[in-house]
């Protein structure tokens, strides 16, 4: 399988950033890429007070928009993470779609990122965003892939969970802030491949958006061992891997912790 990872930089202006996202799209799928993976809030980063107003119905235009994408270009496309209106309430959603068009998976975040950052930025997602609470995989011609948004990724019990439905390839759509990305999203990403001996691919806003956050960016690829095996570079860009599931079996072999765990003690 071969995965695309689309850096971007996504600002409050929605139609600029749906054209960022197809033209992303476009070029990792002329580059022969089966699955594409967009980063969390690819369609729109701004102010909370505007987050309400430009939230979406899924099925919505966005969502759509994309929908028509991955069956134009005949791709499995994660659409990284939007802001999803249901009722009276917002969540921060994954859809994923086939080769066909059709939708394959649905993902609302479930750790919402409520923090006071070194230097005394707050953040507070809870303040608009609802919890999900549903642990989502979806098949893609027979590998099966796991799915998390962003602050999941430092919560090991959600990828523990994964593992056991037999995932060989996780997914991350991120948009992690630069103070806690250096230090933190490397280490935590190849710690969830090394410890669920599995692939694991995070996709990353970079750069500065609107109220003057600052995104890490650093999108990549990590293989069943903990190595880094394709990585972005600063600004916005495109990564392409390739994924190689008889290693994982291999290293499943070798190493076989997941056969390991004491069920009868941690469950």
């Amino acid at each position: 399988m071969k995965i695309g990872l689309c850096q971007m930089n996504t600002q409050d202006n929605k139609e600029n950033n749906l054209k960022a996202a197809e033209a992303a799209i476009d070029q990792l799928a002329a580059q022969g890429a089966d699955l594409i993976v967009l980063p969390e809030m690819f369609h729109f980063l701004g102010r909370d007070e505007e987050k309400v107003t430009n939230a979406e119905s899924i099925p919505g235009p966005s969502i759509d928009r994309l929908q028509r994408k991955a069956k134009e270009k005949k791709i499995f496309l994660h659409c990284g993470s939007i802001l999803e209106k249901d009722g009276n309430k917002i969540y921060n959603t994954s859809v994923v779609f086939n080769r066909q068009g059709e939708r394959v998976a649905f993902y609302r975040k479930i750790h919402l990122f409520d923090v006071e950052i070194p230097g005394g930025v707050v953040y507070k997602e809870s303040a608009v965003v609802t919890p999900g609470k549903d642990i989502v995989t979806f098949n893609c011609e027979g590998i099966s892939i796991g799915l998390s948004i962003c602050y999941d990724l430092r919560f090991p019990e959600l990828y523990r969970r994964l593992a056991d439905g037999g995932v060989s390839l996780i997914l991350i759509p991120a948009a992690f802030t630069l103070m806690t990305g250096k230090d933190h999203w490397e280490t935590l990403i190849r710690a969830r491949a090394i410890e669920n001996v599995c692939y694991v691919a995070s996709c990353g806003q970079w750069g500065f958006h609107p109220i003057n956050n600052q995104c890490y960016g650093h999108s990549m690829v990590v293989n069943p061992w903990g190595m880094i095996i394709a990585q972005a570079r600063d600004g916005e860009a495109t990564v392409l891997a390739e994924l190689d599931f008889e290693y994982m079996r291999a290293v499943r072999e070798k190493l076989p912790s997941l056969q390991h765990r004491r069920k009868d003690l941690f469950g």
